[in-house]
């Protein structure tokens, strides 16, 4: 481990996460761990059928088990709950398909009772034995469905664009060299390692909520409107999360069920759903389907790009992610369309699931961009390099910085790029055909307006609060490291408290926002602290540094020194401010943020700008990715065993934990291509993979070598401290880079996801 015990902390040491123990030893406490008296224990009754509606709930039975308490239906709760505008049309709700409000049933696996009762097992008993009827109606499952509805983006929210630019189907018409194909992913689900719980509890009017949440502030507020309550009578606690990906973004409709049970109750009550109820109850990542049209001249130059798409949706919302707001801009091309469509269809509502626009959206793209190589006779990385910008083509906009093709040449050494032999299915191992697969990645760069609360003692121990969190990504430590290094102490002289309403509001974790917006506003609060120190200092009789300009003084090891190194102790230099504390609160309002951007924080709104949404600049991360498989040429098994990422995504804030996000990433991008996908009976419009036994994911011996290197990059435009954040940047083209893989190992091109061997048997042996 790091020795920081008497050294200073610099941002970018590779230190260990300080949560890392409480998580393993059990210390960290998460949305079911509460220590409260006499709870009762919820289960989930839902719905076996995708289109209908209830005829008749028969709870005779349930009432009868030994413990349950009560049961909740649509009968005893039509109207206690209120209606709360989806996420996407400025409210707080993932889904705004409200259970228990009618009898109506949305999709299968819809919640239609909760059963309470004094023990776990009295509650699961009593959801077993409810005789629920239904009235069914044949599902519109999804693409191709009978009855779905296809709506344009533009006509589905306001706030939709489709980038464009030029003629781009003239100029397709007239390119010498095309690629016109047709590319698809899957519904995906998160399946995070904590399951969904929910614990409520009232103290006469107050209500307490534990849950993991990604955004504590929204949730206080949504569930405020939700229950007809003022925000202030509910507090949201969300210290640690056990995982979210995005599934904890937005506040789910269970929430506010369970509210209302602690509050008839009088008792405590405790939600843990099951594994396959998460299937349902929480977001995913949606179907989508895409035609990709190239058109370069013969020296590889884009003519033209046209990216249209569909994404499956619930039948209510209109949630859409709109990934061509990054696949139109990655390269320089004069003629740009798009158009993005969501299909209405009996399902539950999707959601935020990492990179949501981009995991989907990019593999078409670098998917083309390979057949547009291959068609070329052109190298795939030569071909990246004729088309890399500096100026992004839909608004002409300058990228902040842009390192692509540096991580493309660090990456083909790396990698060994040169020994690829272009010609399909040449490369061997014995039986194995040996593949090489690359791609780009992007992912915007984006802030919030965030506040912080910072305390710095006599003694030398100091105090971040704000009400961020940290869904794994080790947003304790840098945000620690911040305070240290600005502060001039050892990092085990800081605490961080995260994920409470009671603290400042910070941007929700999504967007690979809150190491950007959370550690620029604590940096920014610790300068505050060193000035008033520092000016004290300057001005000061007895004082060494007396004269010196204050804006030169700095925190170090303890003290406070000017540039020669002269200083005097920390608590000497304090006393002239305070006999016991300095607290500063700040607030940051980061470039393209609206002024009342704080007022909205408060309200639990989201208030990210960057990425292509700028009107003077655009700002993105990149990276290049490289992927090597193996496909036995007779029973066209696929192994990955190794699987490179070059990344350029700012000032990286601690190497070790940066690392470890972009290899998980990684490693997740190889899972999109070859594991994941949640199956559907579109007969029922049921799931049923919705467990870990059959819902597939990578272990270890699945990807043996998976290396990141972090390339330098000074942005100092994008922020004071330089992050761009790198969270979601890692499984960004993965994807893709599988896929050119497999077509460059047996000559097979497959553009839909996932990769099975099945789509590979009998093809033609090379």
């Amino acid at each position: 481990m790091t020795d920081t015990a008497e050294a200073n902390v610099r941002l970018g040491d590779p230190l260990n996460r300080i949560d890392a123990q409480a998580k393993v030893t059990g210390a960290a406490r998460y949305g079911s761990d509460p220590d409260i008296a006499r709870p009762v224990f919820a289960f989930l009754a839902v719905s076996s059928i995708a289109r209908g509606h209830i005829t008749r709930i028969d709870d005779r039975q349930a009432r009868a088990v030994s413990g349950v308490l009560d049961i909740l239906t649509h009968e005893n709760m039509a109207a206690a709950i209120r209606p709360v505008k989806f996420i996407s049309e400025g409210g707080y709700m993932g889904s705004s398909i409200m259970p228990l409000s009618s009898p109506r049933v949305f999709h299968a696996g819809q919640i239609v009772a909760v059963v309470l009762a004094d023990s776990f097992e009295a509650a699961r008993e009593g959801a077993h034995r409810l005789a629920i009827s239904y009235a069914d109606e044949t599902p519109s499952a999804g693409f191709d469905s009978e009855g779905v509805e296809v709506v344009p983006g533009a006509d589905a929210s306001k706030e939709h664009q489709d980038p464009k630019i030029g003629d781009a189907e003239a100029a397709f018409a007239a390119a010498p060299v095309k690629v016109d194909a047709q590319y698809s992913t899957p519904t995906q689900h998160h399946n995070p390692l904590e399951l969904f719980t929910t614990t409520c509890a009232w103290e006469a009017d107050k209500l307490t909520l534990w849950e993991s949440s990604q955004n504590v502030h929204a949730f206080k507020n949504g569930l405020a409107q939700q229950l007809g309550i003022n925000p202030e009578n509910v507090r949201v606690i969300s210290p640690y999360i056990g995982g979210a990906f995005g599934s904890r973004g937005s506040l789910t409709q269970r929430t506010a069920l369970i509210a209302v049970a602690a509050k008839r109750l009088g008792r405590p009550v405790k939600l843990v759903a099951s594994r396959d109820q998460g299937f349902t109850i929480a977001s995913y990542r949606a179907e989508t389907r895409h035609h990709i049209r190239l058109g370069a001249d013969k020296d590889g130059k884009l003519q033209s790009l046209t990216h249209e798409a569909f994404e499956v949706t619930s039948r209510p919302d209109p949630y859409m992610v709109s990934g061509t707001d990054a696949s139109t801009r990655l390269y320089a091309c004069p003629n740009v369309s798009s158009k993005v469509s969501i299909v209405h269809a009996d399902r539950s509502t999707p959601g935020f699931m990492r990179a949501p626009p981009e995991v989907p959206y990019l593999f078409p793209l670098e998917s083309a961009m390979d057949e547009l190589a291959a068609a070329l006779q052109m190298d795939p990385v030569e071909l990246r390099r004729v088309n890399d910008t500096k100026t992004e083509p839909i608004k002409g906009l300058p990228y902040t910085s842009r390192s692509l093709m540096q991580c493309f040449d660090k990456g083909t050494k790396a990698f060994d790029w040169q020994r690829r032999d272009p010609r399909p299915g040449s490369m061997r191992d014995g039986d194995w055909l040996v593949g090489l697969g690359c791609a780009s990645t992007m992912y915007p760069t984006q802030m919030g307006a965030a506040t912080a609360r910072v305390s710095l003692t006599l003694s030398g121990t100091a105090k971040v609060q704000t009400a961020a969190h940290d869904i794994g990504t080790g947003a304790y430590t840098v945000i620690a490291m911040t305070a240290a290094e600005r502060l001039g102490l050892p990092i085990q002289k800081v605490t961080v408290e995260l994920g409470d309403t009671e603290l400042p509001p910070a941007p929700g974790a999504g967007g690979s926002n809150t190491t950007a917006s959370v550690c620029n506003v604590v940096a920014k609060a610790c300068e505050e602290i060193r000035a008033k120190v520092a000016n004290a200092a300057s001005s000061a009789e007895d004082s060494k540094l007396k004269g010196q300009d204050q804006k030169a003084l700095r925190f170090s090891a303890g003290r406070l020194v000017g540039p020669d190194g002269a200083g005097e102790e920390l608590e000497t230099a304090m006393r002239r401010v305070t006999n016991g504390a300095i607290e500063i609160y700040a607030e940051n309002t980061p470039h393209g943020v609206k002024p009342d951007a704080i007022e909205k924080l408060y309200q639990g709104a989201q208030t990210l700008a960057g990425g292509a949404k700028l009107q003077d600049r655009i700002q993105f991360a990149f990276g290049a990715e490289f992927v090597e498989l193996r496909v036995h040429r007779i029973t066209r098994e696929i192994r990955c065993p190794r699987v490179l990422g070059v990344f350029a995504a700012g000032r990286i804030m601690n190497m070790k934990t940066a690392t470890s996000q972009l290899m998980g990433g990684l490693i997740w991008g190889v899972s999109s291509a070859l594991h994941e996908g949640t199956e559907m009976d579109r007969r029922y419009g049921r799931f049923y993979n919705t467990d870990l036994a059959e819902y597939l994911i990578p272990v270890n011996a699945d990807i043996p070598a998976a290396e990141v290197i972090l390339l330098p990059e000074e942005d100092h435009e994008i922020n004071e401290l330089g992050i761009k954040g790198i969270g979601e940047l890692g499984n960004v083209g993965t994807n893709a880079a599988v896929a050119n893989a497999v077509f460059h190992a047996t000559g097979v091109r497959i553009r839909n996801l996932p990769i099975r061997l099945e789509q590979l048997l009998g093809t033609a042996s090379i």
